[in-house]
């Protein structure tokens, strides 16, 4: 086991089974921890991370991240498992691309649900059953500090900076409860949800605006996530970590 500060914490992880949450879910496992992933309704690839980590050391819930009843559900049977949670990663969302023009109230409304109501409600639920020393990860995205952002991600970034707001006072509010807040903002990452939709032109373009000249990588930003809510961050609270290779000045 790793000697991270991860081994035997308890980890509950929204949006677990794909992209970024699934390379979280089996970072954290590789560390020790004990995971629950949540999925919305792909049961085979749910059922593929437990298979993978081994069901003695993960299950997989199915539940709507963005209803309050949804994550109430989450946090209830992760506790009943595990009996607490140590490391919460509110990282279930959904990338619109929608201008004011295009915006409908539908889409705003299933927008902010699963990527603002969702996590706020997900962290009131597990507090109570977090300790001293617990860590909550909130996932915003860099194009929320980038000059060049294009009109189309103007609902995603809206919620994304509700994220960044609600990662810094919550860090006041758990603050006196001894529990760490902090957001990480990938930048542009090889995951299907970026994927989906663009050329390979769009994508190559994407990938230089990084002086690296590629694309994030999904395990690139779970090694980030890994550190934040581990043992090794005791100090670091209500910041925003920034992982996109430079590809955008914080």
């Amino acid at each position: 086991m790793s000697s991270s500060g991860l081994n035997g914490k308890v980890a509950l992880i929204t949006g677990g089974t794909k992209g970024i949450g699934l390379a979280v879910a089996q970072r954290l496992a590789k560390d020790g921890a004990l995971v629950a992933v949540n999925y919305g309704s792909d049961k085979k690839a749910a059922d593929e991370v437990v298979h993978h980590i081994g069901a003695d050391r993960c299950i997989a819930i199915q539940a709507d991240a963005g209803s309050v009843a949804g994550v109430a559900k989450i946090v209830e049977e992760t506790v009943k498992k595990y009996g607490r949670i140590d490391i919460l990663i509110a990282n279930a969302g959904v990338l619109p691309m929608k201008t004011l023009e295009s915006t409908t109230e539908e889409d705003f409304d299933k927008t902010f649900a699963l990527n603002v109501k969702g996590p706020y409600f997900l962290i009131q639920k597990a507090v109570p059953h977090m300790k001293e020393g617990s860590h909550v990860v909130t996932i915003s995205s860099s194009l929320c500090h980038s000059t060049a952002v294009t009109p189309p991600y103007l609902l995603y970034n809206s919620t994304k900076g509700a994220i960044e707001q609600m990662t810094r006072v919550l860090a006041k509010d758990l603050g006196s409860k001894k529990i760490l807040v902090n957001c990480v903002a990938p930048g542009p990452t090889a995951t299907e949800l970026f994927m989906r939709g663009k050329s390979e032109q769009i994508i190559s373009m994407i990938a230089n605006q990084s002086p690296m000249q590629r694309l994030g990588q999904p395990d690139e930003i779970a090694d980030v996530i890994a550190f934040v809510s581990s043992d090794q961050n005791r100090w670091m609270s209500g910041q925003l970590c920034m992982v996109n290779g430079a590809a955008f000045p914080s």
